[in-house]
């Protein structure tokens, strides 16, 4: 026997069934973007290291990155994510683009990370962003965003939540423990990766950084402060304007949110599912990214989800219902050979109408025709036989009521239309 060769580790094959979801999943998207007035853009899935080293953080370049050279030698990445080439895209036509930007984008990504539930090396990911202004009220329309999605798909404020916190708040309170400049990306890594580590790993991480025992104790009364927000004047004029939106149940302060990627300058987020805490979409404000990349200076804020998780999640919640795979929903069946040509002739005045159709290949028992017609989830069965041919009619079967009739094609067209 000849061995089954193996699709790549961690890619995906995407049957109707799943092309369905992700289809029904950018119609979703794509819906509750263009609602706040958000134009859809992509950038290329090729980028030059460089551009990710820049901003994102060791991690992601060195450790989740898929990276090859090319034959000149340069290094390329296959995009792990969108912001930073959303900052060079602003950067090249800055001066010709209209501020403030709404973009938006759902395309392929790539993360060399170890595959598991909820989590694969190829993901689709919603991209979407404000760029050229930095004001509270912009921040409130990314979360309001988030939220407008979760209720879209029909996730209540019982199953999902936003976590959301202030990195200028964290940095201040930081700063008064006696935590350099220097090292607050460090300990900003430390914050992130508390849940991701046994509480011993993280204390002698936070040892391994520099943190002394007086600090690290420190840290932790702060990472347990649920009322810190209360000092961020951006935090609660967010929480005002989305409470008057009705969109505050969805919200949560968690000071333990801080988010891995460097670039991030003010608020930070993350949706979860509220039962097991896994991560749906996360994001926050960059105010430096497109000047890091060689523009002017323009803040931005958005966010990004993977097609993964948020699956799982809408599964888990019973939120899909029942996907249409197959896009016909009427059958012509082959009767014999003789009715071939006049059959053929019918589907295409049927699809000249602006309905799908499916001439079945092969001129088979009616029986073995029904059935994949019925394992198909199609509505309707046209038969035409010797007497339908000789009478310039057609036999109509409803497999939804089981009804049948003979009708002329124009009025074929009109029972299938209707």
């Amino acid at each position: 026997m000849k061995t089954l060769i193996q699709g790549v580790k961690g890619a995906r094959d995407f049957y109707p069934e799943d092309m369905a979801f992700r289809s029904w999943l950018n119609r979703k998207l794509g819906d509750v973007s263009r609602m706040f007035g958000y134009q859809e853009y992509d950038g290329p899935f090729l980028e030059r290291l460089e551009l990710y080293a820049a901003k994102s953080g060791e991690e992601l370049v060195k450790e989740q990155s898929f990276v090859f050279e090319d034959r000149g030698g340069e290094l390329i990445a296959l995009r792990p994510e969108l912001t930073p080439s959303l900052a060079r895209m602003v950067a090249t036509r800055q001066n010709e683009l209209l501020f403030p930007l709404r973009w938006w984008s759902f395309g392929p990504f790539w993360r060399y990370e170890r595959p598991q539930k909820g989590r694969s090396r190829e993901f689709f990911q919603w991209n979407i962003d404000l760029v050229g202004v930095n004001s509270r009220e912009a921040d409130t329309e990314m979360l309001a965003i988030g939220c407008t999605f979760f209720k879209e798909v029909g996730l209540s404020s019982n199953q999902v939540v936003i976590a959301i916190n202030d990195r200028e708040l964290m940095e201040a309170e930081l700063t008064s423990l006696g935590i350099s400049n220097e090292s607050l990306k460090d300990v900003y890594r430390l914050i992130d990766r508390r849940e991701k580590m046994s509480a011993d790993a993280w204390d002698t991480y936070a040892n391994d950084i520099g943190i002394t025992e007086k600090q690290l104790l420190d840290i932790k009364d702060l990472l347990e402060n649920k009322e810190l927000w209360k000092k961020s004047a951006a935090l609660s004029y967010i929480f005002n304007l989305l409470d008057g939106m009705g969109f505050l149940p969805y919200m949560q302060y968690d000071p333990n949110i801080i988010r891995g990627l460097d670039y991030y300058t003010g608020i930070v987020f993350e949706a979860r599912d509220r039962e097991g805490g896994r991560a749906i979409f996360g994001g926050g404000r960059y105010d430096n990214l497109v000047g890091d990349v060689g523009g002017q200076p323009a803040g931005g804020i958005g966010f990004a989800m993977g097609d993964v998780v948020i699956r799982l999640t809408l599964e888990k919640y019973k939120c899909i219902g029942e996907l249409p795979v197959a896009p016909a929903k009427v059958l012509v069946t082959l009767f014999n050979q003789e009715t071939v040509a006049p059959a053929i002739a019918i589907a295409a005045k049927i699809r000249t109408a602006g309905i799908p159709v499916e001439i079945y290949p092969e001129v088979a028992k009616l029986p073995k025709q029904f059935k994949y017609a019925d394992r198909q989830k199609m509505r309707f069965i046209l038969v035409l036989g010797p007497d339908e041919v000789i009478s310039g009619k057609v036999s109509v079967k409803d497999l939804l009521d089981g009804k049948q009739s003979v009708v002329s094609l124009a009025e074929a067209i009109e029972l299938i239309s209707k």
